[in-house]
Order: structure tokens, then C-alpha cells, then sequence
């Protein structure tokens, strides 16, 4: 059984709302998608002759990506640019490096949002064990839910709406557009606590990646790290993301969501 380990317990909080990242926290749609991004940054660079074996580039390129996790992806696709000016070639606009990702994430994942569509694939396994049900209990219980991710929006509303969790949100799904700055995770917490009236302190965060964990402790928000396996779904937390997720600041670590009734219980009381 998939085990939460606490680093600081809730402590009573007044819990109002809760916040998901989407890809890799709930969605495994778009799983594999580090394995597209990163062998074609390194090819980019790797053509530029900069003195370091593809294992070195992609090392460093694998890093950028990491740190960037959560983030909207123009923002990796300006760090390749960086990467590609650094090693004396003319980059292209971030926006070129995006288009020519998503057209290769878009083959990546077109056999699973086919079978999605044609329902030859359960909605629930594509999503991470327990999602659904957790979804449920904290609407059940009154909080306002609000999905916040970096890939582009269109494509966030139409896959959760594949995965029938859209509903669960209503309008309060947000994810990357061309104005990426006010897009941003950071920009979207702050706009629902105005809404709401709420403190920062009112507000569980759950993610997989640095980034939203960041912004839910800027604002004294409840940061729950998902360390999740996206590949084999066996309970376990993956090493490498809870490593990163208690570097955020992450305050509870969970591989899933398999543990519903402890977590629910945990964070809003029994």
C-alpha cells in the first residue's frame, strides 16, 4: 500500500481550496514527455560541436528541464535558446523550438487519446491510482478545485475533459498562454485566493513538479509533493521526484492517491 509521509503535519488549517498540477499529478496522458523534450534539445545542440559528448549534453539539458518542471514549456524551449546561444549557434525563437515539441509530444501520445476517444482506454488508467475518488471527496466536502498546469490551456481543458475530470473543475481550469507571465502558477494562486477571499494558508497545493510546490509555500499554502510513477503505477514514490519535492519544500510526500480516506482525513479533518 502506497505509504504518506509527513514532514509537517497540516495542523489544523482551515482548508478552502484545493490546487492541482495536471500532468504527472493527475494526468498520465503525456507520460514519456521529458524522453521527447530532452533527445531533441540535445540534438539542437549536439549539432553545434560544443565540445561535450551527447551523454554530457544531455546531463545538463536534462537538469534545465528538471528545474523547470511545472513551469509553462516556452520556458524550457527560452532555456534551450539560452543553451543554443551559450554554445555559439544563432537560436531560433522559443516559440519555433515549442512548435517543433508539441508536434513530436503530439505523436508521442496520439495512440493514447485515440484510444481515449474510441474508449478502447479506461479513463482511470490514465489517470494517477486514486485521483478520481480524491477529486470526489474534497468537492464532497466543499472545497473549491482549480487545475493549474504548463502545458497550453486548450490542450489541458480538452484532455481532462478526455479523462472526465473537467467536471470537477468547472471553469477553474487554467493552463500556459501566449502571455505566459500572467499564466503563470504563481499568478493563478494569487487570483483564486483574491476571488475567494481566501488566505494562502486556505489552500493545499498537489504536484509533481518544483514549481507549484514553490508558489504554494510562497504564499503559506499546504504543498503536497506527488512523487508518482507514471510508468509502472506500483504505490512506490519515485525516488528522483521526491528528492526534488522535498528540496521545494514540499510538506507531505504521496506516490498516489491510493490512500484517499487517510489524506482526506489528514487535511480537513474526520
Amino acid at each position: 500500500m502506497s505509504a504518506i509521509e509527513i514532514i509537517r503535519p497540516p495542523g489544523g488549517r482551515n482548508l478552502r481550496a484545493a490546487v492541482f498540477d495536471f500532468d504527472g499529478t493527475l494526468s498520465l496522458i503525456r507520460t514519456g514527455w521529458q524522453n521527447v523534450m530532452i533527445p531533441m534539445m540535445v540534438e539542437y545542440l549536439v549539432r553545434l560541436q560544443p565540445g561535450l559528448s551527447p551523454e554530457r549534453l544531455r546531463t545538463l539539458v536534462t537538469e534545465d528541464v528538471a528545474e523547470s518542471t511545472g513551469k509553462q514549456t516556452i520556458y524550457q524551449m527560452i532555456r534551450l535558446a539560452e543553451r543554443v546561444a551559450e554554445f555559439g549557434g544563432t537560436p531560433l525563437e522559443p516559440k519555433a523550438y515549442k512548435a517543433e515539441y508539441i508536434r513530436r509530444l503530439r505523436v508521442h501520445i496520439a495512440a493514447r487519446r485515440t484510444a481515449l476517444m474510441q474508449r478502447s482506454l479506461t479513463t482511470d488508467s490514465m489517470l494517477v491510482p486514486g485521483s478520481r475518488t480524491l477529486l470526489e471527496a474534497l468537492a464532497a466536502r466543499g472545497l473549491t478545485l482549480c487545475l493549474a498546469s504548463g502545458t497550453d490551456e486548450p490542450e489541458v481543458r480538452e484532455e481532462a475533459g478526455l479523462l472526465d475530470i473537467a467536471r470537477y473543475f468547472g471553469s477553474d481550469i487554467y493552463g500556459a498562454l501566449d502571455d505566459y507571465e500572467a499564466s503563470s502558477k504563481k499568478h493563478v494562486l494569487a487570483r483564486l485566493t483574491a476571488r475567494l477571499g481566501a488566505a494562502g494558508a486556505e489552500l493545499v497545493v498537489f504536484g509533481d513538479g518544483f514549481v507549484e510546490i514553490e508558489n504554494a509555500k510562497e504564499i503559506g499554502g499546504y504543498a503536497v509533493g506527488v512523487a508518482s510513477d507514471e510508468t509502472t503505477r506500483t504505490g512506490q514514490a519515485d525516488a528522483w521526484k521526491r528528492e526534488r519535492l522535498l528540496r521545494a519544500g514540499a510538506d507531505l510526500i504521496i506516490p498516489d492517491f491510493a490512500r484517499h480516506k487517510e489524506l482526506t482525513a489528514l487535511l480537513l479533518g474526520r
